[in-house]
């Protein structure tokens, strides 16, 4: 039985950055196990934290903080390829009568460095400005999230 009906998609399936529909298809592989295929065939195996597979929630952060990783790359990489580029996703996993599980306290770290000169000077001011769009605006994953966009779930 369903609160509402599945939405309806007629835009094709994309990939890549562009508007489009999106989806992955999970395949259960034993108790509590998942194969996650996309629509280009790319494949990843969840679990429940039981061995070293990505959890739901860890592909959770996966998401946010890949997505704005994508961003802040292409925008300061156009001035200045990075020496380092790290990124660490976090929060706290709790749950509460009112709102059930979920993820408080969400935290993006950038620790992204350039070289000495001007194209590194360039990049390294740039850098809070793409870190702020991508937060702001660009990051599908994270406006998402922070939007609080609806789930529909529906049986088939």
């Amino acid at each position: 039985m369903t609160e509402s009906a599945a939405p309806t998609t007629t835009a094709p399936e994309t990939g890549g950055t562009g508007p489009g529909h999106r989806s992955v298809t999970l395949t259960r592989t034993s108790h509590g196990e998942f194969d996650v295929t996309n629509a280009r065939g790319g494949t990843i195996h969840i679990g429940t934290g039981e061995s070293d597979d990505f959890t739901p929630v860890e592909l959770l952060l996966t998401a946010i903080a890949g997505c704005s990783a994508v961003d802040v790359d292409f925008i300061t990489a156009k001035r200045a390829e990075p020496t380092e580029f790290t990124v660490v996703s976090e929060g706290v996993k709790t749950k509460s009568a009112e709102k059930g599980n979920h993820m408080e306290d969400l935290e993006v770290t950038f620790r992204v460095r350039f070289p000495e000169g001007p194209e590194g000077d360039k990049a390294r001011e740039m850098l809070p400005r793409s870190i702020a769009q991508s937060r702001d605006r660009l990051c599908t994953v994270s406006r998402t999230v922070q939007l609080g966009t609806p789930i529909t779930m529906v049986e088939d």
